[in-house]
């Protein structure tokens, strides 16, 4: 296929220049199809489904039929979600424009509800891998809007027999509970009338159903041709076969919570995943992401709905199909590409998120920071925001106080404190949000009018030597002879640390070269947790300004491995950082870096173990073939006067005795540097093991001491009912709304996209420090599932035991989606 045909193909429907400039489907149609027959005469391979080749040519469209199938039973069996879904589709653009019998249609449908029945079986399914039956009718539910008008003429009673067993499989089906992967936190999670995916999908389509299956946004290009395609063969779609279900191993609960798990990453179950970004679609390409969403071929307005779909993609738990940066610039893209329109709608989503941050998520509440300083650092840092003014009069533990704080403090990262300072001169209330200047603080800073200890003259000592370029053995000699004796370890720990701090307070690439430099000084001086602990609290007093910094140095300084991560856990559970769990995301940043790096190196060892192998495999094979080449060589002999001598060249047989040495020293360094990342592995993994044991030990612990207790009656507290003593601050009445078409029956009681809000704050600061912190435990909990369950059966015997509180519970096995009796608020 050449480039100039698929292009002409992906912009049917577009006015563009590949079409002159006109916007006609069917002239489009019919361009493309006389470039495609010209293309079949010198292709005979080339596939595309169109219903006017089959006019000409039925056994190229029988081929396409027959390959259709072939690819649809390879993705089944390969668990290969995105292609199940739009082959479906295909077959049933393939059925519309008379190349595929309806009944074939039906048949599949019928196979996939058959082996999603079949799941749902006790005894002959598994009912833990519910999610794939749930994809499979799935897949049948999203692709009626492209086919159900055409199954409903040509084949009813047969379509209606597919409609009811789908209302049948939905009656016998689990009801599903994303309350975890939720991006607002409401009491509504744990209504049990709330509709699931699937539900909820299946309500829209009976109400597609009573409009007779007419879909303003799907295109119907095979109506423009339907007398000339009305002539032509339809064939048949060979019936299909879908992989067996699971058979479930054991009958435990941990064993079936394991099986659910690994069910639901393979077939993610939301209510919120949209798919309008295709997957095969790579992040080096977002500007063509942005063009077709700019040129969507609908009758419609729908900059809210592309808004929001993006934005439920970019908040989608446990992660977005793509890196957030990806949606920060097709955003970006979209809003230059679209500047009348699309830069309000997104200002408009901002408002509806910012006015219901109270009951984000904590991970999407993350997200929306990060996502939100980048986006204003592409357009000079504009907002309006003297409407947000109004937070500084919150408590300093508000949601909404500490997010424009959070985002205040990213601006800054991404800029500089002046010009950021600057930006919010319209509402100078704010600056009270604003960090300090970022900037040192070196606690043995020379100062004439500042007394001189030994701490000063000690500092000024080892910077000397710095700068004289001494070895670290020299300076630890030093260290060890001058002060450790006279002032113990922590003081020498204190002057040291700070010293290094302050020679690589420059810059990030000067605090990088220091701590390489010099790690080795910093390691004999932090030999246990007790110092790296201090070492930390050294970090942070140097850096007290600058949250950037410190995560930075305690990152670098884990990986050179100075300080290891359950130190990390330990200070960040530490009374002093405790306490600013929900007014900060200094604590949680650093949490994160450390379990993330954790699990990111074991990630990479076992990603570096898996290339060993095959290179280990492939180096026996070429040993091997070397040593079989060099005895095949030897064992030909020939007579000499009377004596065995070998027949062949010496100095091939040198050749073949060099390569097989060669190839066998390859094989050994291979197989020696397997064994040593295997080592490394299982000293990583049994790392991880610790560093759960110990993260979880960490949150209950101190929520523990935190929670309200559980009311005579057996009440779990509800954490959101608000302290009627707190001060709160509303919105100004008069600020200004959104305008929106109220078209998709908003109900009358539900905030509009982007509408202001009166808001104010009522949690006291103790529930609100217990809502974050418990918050962070599901979180934490969602994203390291996997290697959770792993470890599960240690977690239950040492961690969830006893008189848990329930909403801990809640939180650590919601993250897990693990049930649990308890009810709670949260």
């Amino acid at each position: 296929m050449s480039a100039g045909w698929r292009t002409l193909l992906l912009r049917i429907g577009d006015r563009c220049p590949e079409y002159g400039g006109s916007a006609d489907h069917k002239e489009h149609i019919e361009t493309c199809y006389g470039v495609l027959c010209r293309e079949y005469e010198h292709s005979k391979d080339a596939m595309f489904e169109i219903g006017l080749i089959n006019l000409e040519n039925e056994d190229f469209a029988k081929g396409i039929v027959d390959t259709t199938h072939a690819n649809l039973q390879d993705a089944l069996h390969n668990e290969n979600r995105d292609r199940i879904r739009i082959l479906l589709r295909f077959l049933c653009g393939l059925m519309c424009s008379k190349v595929v019998l309806p009944n074939s249609i039906i048949e599949t449908f019928e196979a996939l509800l058959s082996s999603a029945a079949t799941i749902l079986d006790e005894e002959t399914g598994n009912p833990s891998w519910q999610p794939r039956a749930d994809f499979y009718v799935y897949c049948i539910l999203a692709s009626l809007p492209w086919g159900g008008s055409e199954l409903f003429e040509q084949v009813p009673d047969e379509f209606e027999r597919v409609l009811v067993g789908i209302q049948s499989y939905i009656s016998i089906r689990r009801h599903f509970d994303d309350i975890a992967f939720s991006v607002f936190e409401t009491d509504e999670g744990n209504s049990p009338n709330k509709k699931d995916f699937i539900e909820d999908l299946w309500e829209r389509i009976q109400v597609l159903s009573r409009n007779g299956w007419k879909v303003k946004s799907v295109p119907k290009p095979h109506l423009l041709f339907e007398a000339q395609l009305v002539a032509g063969v339809s064939h048949r779609f060979s019936p299909i076969s879908c992989p067996p279900p699971t058979v479930s191993q054991s009958s435990s609960e941990i064993v079936k919570g394991q099986e659910m798990h690994e069910a639901d990453l393979k077939y993610p179950q939301r209510l919120r995943r949209l798919h309008i970004f295709p997957t095969n679609k790579a992040e080096v390409i977002r500007k063509e992401c942005a063009f077709y969403l700019v040129s969507l071929p609908v009758p419609f307005r729908y900059e809210y709905l592309m808004a929001e779909t993006i934005f439920s993609q970019l908040l989608l738990l446990p992660n977005p199909p793509f890196r957030p940066i990806y949606y920060t610039l097709v955003i970006i893209d979209l809003c230059k590409a679209l500047p009348g329109a699309f830069p309000s709608v997104v200002v408009g989503a901002v408002h509806a998120l910012f006015d219901r941050i109270s009951n984000m998520d904590m991970e999407c509440r993350t997200r929306l920071i990060l996502w939100f300083s980048h986006h204003l650092s592409n357009f000079q840092f504009i907002w309006p925001w003297q409407e947000w003014a109004y937070v500084k009069d919150l408590p300093k533990w508000a949601p909404q106080r500490v997010f424009v704080q959070e985002v205040l403090e990213r601006e800054i990262r991404l800029s500089y404190f002046d010009k950021i300072k600057q930006s919010i001169e319209d509402a100078v209330e704010l600056e009270e949000l604003l960090p300090p200047k970022a900037g040192p603080n070196f606690r043995y800073h020379s100062d004439e009018g500042k007394e001189s200890t030994d701490g000063h003259r000690l500092s000024k000592e080892l910077v000397g030597m710095v700068r004289g370029r001494k070895t670290q053995g020299d300076i630890i000699s030093w260290v060890d002879g001058q002060i450790i004796p006279v002032n113990g370890a922590k003081f020498a720990l204190d002057v040291v640390s700070q010293t290094l701090l302050d020679i690589g307070s420059k810059s990030f690439t000067h605090l990088i070269t220091v701590l390489e430099r010099y790690g080795q000084i910093i390691s004999k001086l932090c030999p246990n947790e007790e110092m790296q602990l201090l070492l930390m609290d050294e970090v942070s007093a140097y850096w007290k300004n600058s949250t950037q910094m410190i995560a930075i140095a305690i990152d670098r300084m884990m990986g050179y491995r100075q300080i290891s991560n359950l130190a990390i856990v330990k200070w960040v559970f530490s009374p002093a950082n405790v306490d600013q769990f929900h007014v900060s995301d200094r604590p949680w940043e650093i949490l994160r870096n450390a379990v993330s790096k954790t699990y990111n190196r074991i990630f990479d060892l076992r990603k570096e173990i898996q290339t060993l192998r095959k290179g280990l495999q492939a180096a026996k094979v070429a040993s091997e073939k070397a040593a079989r080449e060099l005895e095949e060589a030897k064992s030909i002999i020939e007579i000499v006067d009377g004596q065995p001598v070998p027949s062949e060249n010496p100095v091939r047989l040198r050749r073949l005795q060099v390569r097989a040495d060669k190839t066998k020293a390859e094989e050994v360094t291979t197989e020696e540097s397997l064994e040593a990342k295997e080592a490394l592995l299982a000293r990583g993994l049994e790392e991880s093991k610790e560093l759960l044991r110990l993260l979880f030990k960490s949150f209950v612990e101190v929520l523990t001491e935190r929670l309200p207790p559980i009311s005579a009656d057996g009440d779990v507290p509800n954490l959101r009912a608000g302290d009627p003593n707190v001060n709160s601050a509303a919105r100004d009445p008069e600020a200004t709304t959104m305008e929106i078409d109220n078209e998709n029956g908003a109900d009358n009681d539900s905030q509009l996209n982007g509408q202001n809000k009166k808001i104010g704050h009522n949690v006291g600061e103790l529930e609100q420090w217990c809502l974050c912190t418990l918050g962070y435990l599901k979180s934490f909990s969602r994203q390291y599932a996997t290697e959770i369950w792993s470890h599960i059966a240690m977690l239950d015997q040492e961690i969830f035991v006893g008189n848990i509180h329930p909403l801990i519970r809640k939180a650590a096995f919601s993250g897990l989606c693990r049930p649990t009796s308890e009810g709670s608020h949260l």
